[in-house]
């Protein structure tokens, strides 16, 4: 591996580095800052937290003179991800005189207008760029380099139009550094229609493999959050996330994790900027906490020594699980990604594990305590827990064949027999057939097959993630 000399630095951005720590490089830094440095375009496959802003910062110092304009634009997905990313870039350029501004929505257009003026960089969102741009607010005629960061995400998040927009906006005689996570096909025709024959790169997960241990419990869903309860108590867990598909699912986890005696909070796209301000700040600053959140709010940030990650919902793809528990063993720590698989989550969850790589394993239910809760997300009060008595047989989520006789596996459809001992939950129009092992929904036989296989086979019953 190269030293940050051998990359082509100054003396004065090798002095700044020598002084906060960073003694090598990473790879992305070490793949994309000679590259930049000479002018190309490039297209950088690398994760959150995996030292991207010193990968494109340390060109622009590098590059630009202070005083000539606004000459460069860093568009970002989040208010999080700017604030960041412009924290790091004053630090990095210490000994340079480079003006930072963070341009973002929910708080006041005016200073941010005045401190244009005097930029050299802007760091911000698409949408508050484009009301900037609206306004005539911020002049794009002298932008040199223009930078995409998590472009994966702006795109997920619904920006593609307006980025599209402000790169319409930008000079075409420009450098441009694309910045995401994956390379989906939008991706490639943003590069393909608005880069001068870009250059490729990518950098191995910033996750340590060896070091992420990956499991699944099936729980019911009443059960679901006093499972929770007890895996937080139990396992030797330091900064949590918690992750929620929607924002009434996260209060509702936040709220009850807080009665239930844990330094918890919420993160989702409800909060002000100063709520959200106030709770990084205090996940930042904390060595045991835990961060209620969904995927939306949690884009963008760069949380470091987070020991597990609980999907308390499966996410809907494997991108974005991979997204969720790249969060947790980084930089050679251990860390643990827990899915908590509740009826409601099958469908995702199949999803998920249609991406081979994963290896997500299965855990028997513990016994563990009912939690009362005040309020459910349906809005009624009811406990969420475990009869610890019950002999809950469990289902095979990877094995073709599901347990027999006395195993305590569910069955749809259909009334609970003594001899099985599973629940019924609910009619589904029809009755099960003898043989098929599966759920009829809609007058079909086929159980549902998690890896894209059918399940109608009498050897075959049971759901496969």
């Amino acid at each position: 591996m190269k030293n940050f000399k051998e990359l082509g630095l100054s003396k004065n951005l090798l002095r700044t580095l020598e002084e906060i720590g960073f003694n090598e490089p990473t790879e992305i830094q070490e793949k994309v800052i000679p590259l930049a440095l000479a002018g190309k375009d490039v297209i950088a496959e690398s994760a959150t937290g995996s030292g991207k802003t010193l990968a494109f910062g340390a060109p622009i110092i590098e590059k630009i003179k202070t005083g000539e304009g606004l000459q460069v634009l860093v568009l970002t997905p989040t208010r999080e991800l700017a604030e960041q990313n412009a924290k790091y870039f004053k630090i990095f350029s210490k000994y340079s005189s480079l003006k930072i501004v963070t341009v973002y929505g929910g708080v006041s257009l005016i200073p941010q207008m005045e401190d244009l003026k005097k930029a050299d960089v802007a760091i911000g969102t698409p949408g508050r760029i484009l009301d900037h741009i609206s306004r005539k607010t911020i002049n794009f005629s002298k932008i040199k380099i223009l930078v995409l960061d998590e472009a994966d995400r702006m795109l997920d998040m619904g920006f593609i139009d307006d980025v599209t927009d402000i790169v319409h906006h930008c000079p075409k005689n420009r450098q441009t550094l694309l910045f995401s996570a994956t390379i989906s096909e939008d991706i490639e025709r943003i590069a393909k229609r608005y880069m001068v024959s870009p250059i490729n790169v990518s950098a191995e997960s910033y996750v340590d493999p060896s070091k992420l241990k990956q499991f699944f419990y099936d729980v019911p869903t009443k059960e679901k959050f006093s499972l929770l309860v007890h895996l937080l108590k139990k396992e030797n867990s330091k900064l949590v996330m918690v992750f929620c598909n929607t924002k009434r699912t996260a209060d509702f986890t936040g709220d009850n994790l807080k009665r239930s005696g844990f330094d918890a909070l919420t993160l989702h796209g409800d909060l002000n900027q100063n709520q959200r301000k106030k709770v990084l700040d205090h996940f930042h600053n904390s060595e045991k906490f835990i961060l209620v959140c969904t995927d939306v709010a949690a884009r963008g940030l760069d949380i470091k020594n987070v020991s597990h990650v609980y999907n308390y919902d499966s996410p809907k793809t494997s991108t974005e699980y991979i997204h969720r528990i790249g969060r947790t063993a980084r930089a050679g720590k251990d860390g643990k990604a827990i899915t908590l698989l509740s009826e409601r989550d099958y469908d995702n969850f199949r999803q998920v594990n249609r991406d081979s790589s994963l290896k997500i394993e299965q855990i028997s239910l513990p016994e563990f305590e009912k939690v009362f809760v005040r309020a459910t997300e349906s809005g009624m009060n009811r406990s969420f827990g475990r009869r610890p008595d019950r002999n809950f047989g469990g289902r095979d989520f990877r094995s073709h064949s599901r347990t027999q006789g006395n195993a305590g596996n569910r069955r749809y459809g259909q009334r609970n027999t003594e001899k099985d001992g599973g629940r019924e939950h609910g009619s589904f129009g029809n009755r099960r057939q003898e043989g098929t092992g599966g759920r009829r929904i809609g007058g079909r036989k086929n159980s549902p097959s998690f890896r894209g296989r059918s399940g109608n086979s009498s050897s075959g019953r049971g759901r496969r993630f």
